[in-house]
Parts: structure tokens; sequence; C-alpha cells
């Protein structure tokens, strides 16, 4: 009897903090086995866990999926193919700097063929309009780059420009780097680029969602929360929250 009740305890809180989630599907397994990703995204798959993090916001088949902030796409790619042909993924991002010597990264991975199903937005994370709402925003260590001194951005108006951007009843994923309890988040985001999971929390509850869950998937409680995530002797091995928020119907 005793060995029931600690077994549904265990149960209880494993779905509290998002844990207990079934294998991926067959559309996300398949998504992150693509031939096409490039051997620098595959190599990092072992400590991202892309499968469980799909897996965990409910991205599948037919989707429409915002990708805020992509960097070179490790997760586009991946929406792209899980969303398959009748699905869609936005990669919102900053237009190019006016002294900058190449294109942004993402406007070749949305050029590939292979995923035709990515459409760039490129007019600035602080003012982007997606082409329609979508089932999932989501936003992978680069939250707390919306409290970067160098875009000067109202973050709660930002939130409230996703929160419009998604569906009701749709999802909003939040994962970055975890910085201390109570740390100062535009000091913390700038020089070490975390932010305090409480401090998320708060900001995207006040814009109306409605906190559902967390995984622990990349915790990591050897970090101690007081080095830059650059720092060569923790980078891509921080402790990171990942959180689920819900847009109600």
């Amino acid at each position: 009897m005793k060995s029931n009740i600690l077994l549904a305890a265990a149960a209880v809180l494993a779905l509290s903090t998002g844990m207990a989630q079934a294998a991926p599907s067959a559309a996300v397994t398949a998504a992150v086995a693509d031939k096409g990703r490039p051997e620098a995204d595959t190599k990092r798959d072992a400590d991202r866990k892309p499968a469980e993090m799909l897996d965990f916001a409910g991205v599948k088949a037919g989707d429409e999926v915002a990708d805020f902030i992509p960097g070179g796409g490790y997760f586009t790619r991946i929406f792209a193919k899980a969303v398959g042909p009748n699905g869609k993924v936005f990669a919102v991002t900053n237009p190019p700097a006016p002294n900058a010597t190449a294109p942004a990264p993402i406007l070749a991975v949305a050029a590939d063929p292979q995923y035709g199903n990515i459409t760039v937005v490129s007019t600035g994370i602080g003012s982007f309009k997606l082409p329609e709402p979508v089932d999932v925003f989501w936003t992978a260590q680069n939250y707390h780059d919306l409290y970067l001194t160098r875009f000067n951005l109202d973050v709660p108006a930002v939130v409230k420009t996703i929160y419009d951007s998604i569906k009701p009843g749709g999802v909003f994923i939040v994962l970055d780097h975890v910085a201390a309890a109570g740390a100062e988040v535009g000091p913390t985001a700038n020089t070490l680029h975390r932010i305090d999971p409480a401090a998320v929390r708060k900001t995207v509850e006040a814009a109306g969602f409605k906190y559902e869950g967390e995984t622990k998937v990349l915790a990591n409680p050897a970090d101690d929360h007081t080095k830059g995530v650059f720092d060569p002797a923790l980078r891509g091995h921080t402790d990171q929250f990942v959180y689920k928020f819900r847009k109600p119907k």
C-alpha cells in the first residue's frame, strides 16, 4: 500500500512539472532524424534534446509554429519537418543591421526547397506581425534578449504581441538559461545572458497566459548560476528551464 501511494505521488509530481510525457510522436522523431539537418546541429542534440522539447510543446503535423529569434535555424528546421506540408513555420527575427556584411542564416534555411513551409518575418522582434495566428509560439535561449539594452524594448508590450499572435488554446513555450532567484532582470540578461524563471512567469501571466507546467529535462543542478552562458566551462550545459503557458480559449 505504501509503495502504491509513493508511486501515485510521484505521478502527480511528474504531471505538475510536465515530465510525464509519452514517447515523442513519429512525426517528431522523423523530424529530428531528418538527414537534411547540418552536422553542426545534430551534434548538439544530446544537450538540447529536441524530440523531448517538441513533444512537451505539443507540436504536431499541420500546426502553425512561430520560432522567435531563430538564430541559425536549429529548431526551425525540425519544426518544418514535424508540422509537415500542411503546417507552417514563421521565423521571427530583426531586420538586417545597416552594416551587415552577410544575410541572416535563417534566410538560407527558408530558401532551401526541403523546408518550403518556412516564412521569415523580419520586421523586428518588438514590432512583428505574423501572417496568421499560430498554435505554438516558441522561444529558446533568448527570452532574456528582450531585456538587452541595445534593443530598448517594452517587454510587457512584446509579450502582449506574442499573446495576440497565438490562437485561442495555443501555447507559448519559453526555454531559457536560469538566473539566480531574485536576480535583477536587466543586468543579468546583459551580462550573464540568463533570467530568473519567476520573472518570466510574472510578465507572461500578466499578459493573460495561464501557466501550465514545466519540464526539467534540461535542468543542470551543477550550474550555480554565477557564470555567463558562454563561459567555456559551462557552455552548452547550463541549467535551463522550459515553461509552457497557454492562451485561454
